[in-house]
């Protein structure tokens, strides 16, 4: 007799210690420690480009709510992007006072580990698909490449792979060129 399947819960997530990330994924509880350094500094060199000219629409068009890490939940799934961006005309007002949110992002991008590559351009891309976000970018710190990659249907298509210290001006952040080699260097 097969044992039923145990899904985990949120309560499983709120129950890992602070040192992890965790992810529910298909009903299956995924955790992992804390990013790299490396990656931490991609995500966050990235942040810091993208914020001026499409948060705060210094040098850029504004319009744009930027995060890290938000808490995505997306029916039985809770996923956590490394960073995600949502148009303001289309994020509810009142979303800055939950805990997470349930509107799918316009944009979200996972930086590449080691530990999580298979999990990123797998699972979650699937579940990014089926919610319809539009645009996809992963980055990978240690071979220093963007690729960028938009949602046709129900799958993405890469439509640009950028690498080491290219400048570039990819979707949906077209407006303003990005220094990629400011990803990699400290």
């Amino acid at each position: 007799m097969a044992t039923p399947r145990k899904y985990a819960t949120y309560q499983d997530l709120i129950d890992l210690p602070p040192n992890v990330v965790g992810e529910i994924i298909d009903g299956e509880l995924h955790a992992q420690p804390r990013p790299a350094v490396r990656h931490a500094n991609a995500a966050s060199a990235l942040g810091e480009e993208l914020g001026p000219p499409f948060r705060r629409g210094h040098g850029g068009p504004g319009g744009w709510l930027l995060l890290w890490e938000p808490e995505l939940h997306f029916g039985r799934d809770v996923v956590v992007p490394d960073l995600a961006a949502w148009r303001r005309e289309r994020m509810p007002a009142d979303t800055i006072e939950q805990a997470f949110i349930t509107l799918a992002p316009d944009w979200a991008c996972e930086v590449l580990s080691p530990s999580t590559q298979k999990l990123d351009r797998g699972a979650k891309r699937d579940i990014y698909a089926r919610e319809g976000v539009t645009h996809l970018w992963f980055i990978d710190a240690v071979a220093c490449t963007l690729e960028v990659m938009l949602l046709d249907g129900s799958a993405y298509q890469l439509i640009a792979t950028h690498s080491e210290d290219a400048k570039v001006r990819a979707e949906p952040f077209e407006a303003f060129e990005l220094d990629l080699s400011l990803l990699w260097n400290w």
